[in-house]
């Protein structure tokens, strides 16, 4: 093979991979810090977030790959999807599921130094990871399991950090899936018509009507629970700064969606990552200035 055909085979494995859109991995990795920070106190071992954060993009890589394996016989039908290399068929399925087992080969030898603790828990993020795409075939909210796919970092998290979930780790994952219920719905909201015609299920489809009213009630019920956490951590001022960004950029996001165009819900979804990182510096601020303010 040439270099030139090398490049190009390597163009596309990036665009099945998404690495040209790392939105994804961010909505990933946001929660995945926020357990990472808290099970620590807030000083997490450096190699812990290195392993985290590259498994974060092996794993979202990985379960792009399948997904676009999977709805490879839809994607061609839908405006948003049907340049992507496997519709195209720009790239064998062959290629795609060596990729995949690659990236899961990768992720899991990334966190041996860890594995004793988290074993079990990675085996079942891969399941998750892998399951996912198949689930719009059959379950009227696709997103609530894509909720606990994107979020298994957290339980990870504080497996690697305390031996254990606990509650709180649990309690961090349900507020997940509640956003990812959100902006996912948002983003499911961009492909509503086509989603209707090839007969897939998503949680536009489902809400209906109230898929708007569905949006704003997850993220009031993400932001609840989070206040709870805050509440039994007795976190102070600056957490519930970090949460009172994130609601207001959750009202920003009903101006963007409550017309339904298409580019409003895009642009909702791309935002998310903005609400992520507000909770994140919340909790950042709040285990870095307690010991000050509690002086």
């Amino acid at each position: 093979m040439t270099f030139a055909g090398l490049k190009q085979r390597l163009d596309l494995y990036e665009k099945l991979m998404r690495l040209d859109k790392p939105i994804g991995t961010l909505l990933l990795l946001w929660p995945t810090l926020w357990a990472l920070w808290i099970a620590s106190n807030g000083q997490p071992h450096w190699l812990l977030v290195w392993i985290f954060a590259l498994g974060t993009l092996l794993m979202r890589s990985a379960g792009c790959v399948i997904n676009d394996y999977a709805d490879r016989d839809f994607d061609p039908h839908v405006e948003r999807t049907k340049d992507r290399p496997l519709a195209a068929r720009k790239v064998s399925t062959g290629e795609a599921l060596t990729l995949a087992a690659i990236l899961i080969l990768c992720a899991f030898l990334l966190v041996l130094p860890i594995f004793r603790r988290i074993w079990w828990l990675t085996l079942i993020a891969v399941f998750l990871a892998a399951s996912y795409p198949y689930t719009k075939r059959f379950f009227a909210l696709p997103q609530a399991y894509l909720g606990v796919a994107f979020g298994f970092g957290i339980p990870m998290a504080f497996a690697a950090v305390t031996g254990e979930v606990g509650p709180l780790g649990w309690t961090l994952l349900v507020a997940n899936i509640f956003w990812a219920l959100a902006y996912d719905t948002e983003y499911a909201m961009v492909d509503r018509e086509d989603d209707l015609k090839i007969g897939i299920h998503t949680a536009a489809i489902t809400f209906g009507r109230f898929d708007v009213v569905a949006v704003m009630l997850c993220y009031a019920a993400t932001l609840g629970i989070l206040a709870v956490v805050g509440w039994q951590l007795r976190f102070g001022p600056p957490y519930f700064a970090g949460l009172t960004v994130a609601a207001s950029l959750a009202g920003y996001h009903y101006t963007l969606i409550r017309d339904r165009r298409r580019d409003g819900c895009f642009a909702a979804f791309r935002h998310n990552n903005w609400f992520g990182a507000a909770i994140f510096a919340g909790i950042v601020a709040e285990l870095n200035l307690r010991p000050w303010l509690a002086q």
